[in-house]
């Protein structure tokens, strides 16, 4: 009996470092390959590529929209502008493409979706304009990492 039970921890501690293994083999690297230019392509399927960089560009539509917002003195507008671009926007992804994303690249959206939300909720604080435009600012920190390090490329459907 004593020894089924220790039989039954050690098939337990096994499986549980197979499934460890195979959530760090889909999570973290992503599917990607070098790519010319230095950065990382990610490899996605067409629709898949075309999802997220419409995704990136209502983020810089975004970033437009609170700018004139703020060049006009209307911080009232800012908070209703962040938040469409906040944790909101993410949510409903596709698993299977989530999968396909490297691990930095998820850390660099999702705190960019988030920071999104900090930033609705600090310009609803009422704060000076320059203080949105300077949280604004250090959320694109994130934008520029990903591009630089990262590039969207359609996968070959024939692999």
């Amino acid at each position: 009996m004593k020894i089924l039970c220790k039989l039954g921890w050690l098939v337990s501690l096994i499986l549980a470092g197979v499934i460890a293994y195979g959530a760090y083999v889909v999570m973290v690297p992503g599917h990607t390959a070098p790519s010319s230019d230095g950065r990382t392509a990610v490899l996605l399927a067409e629709g898949e590529r075309d999802k997220v960089l419409g995704e990136m560009r209502f983020l810089l539509e975004t970033v437009q929209a609170i700018s004139e917002n703020l060049a006009a003195g209307n911080v009232e507008a800012v908070p209703a502008l962040a938040r469409a671009a906040g944790m909101a926007a993410a949510a409903g992804e596709s698993p299977a493409m989530m999968a396909k994303l490297p691990l930095e690249f998820k850390t660099l959206g999702l705190g960019t979706h988030q920071a999104f939300d900090d930033l609705a909720d600090m310009a609803a604080t009422d704060p000076e304009p320059l203080e949105v435009l300077a949280t604004m600012s250090q959320t694109m920190l994130n934008c520029t990492a990903c591009h630089a390090g990262y590039r969207l490329a359609v996968e070959d459907s024939t692999q």
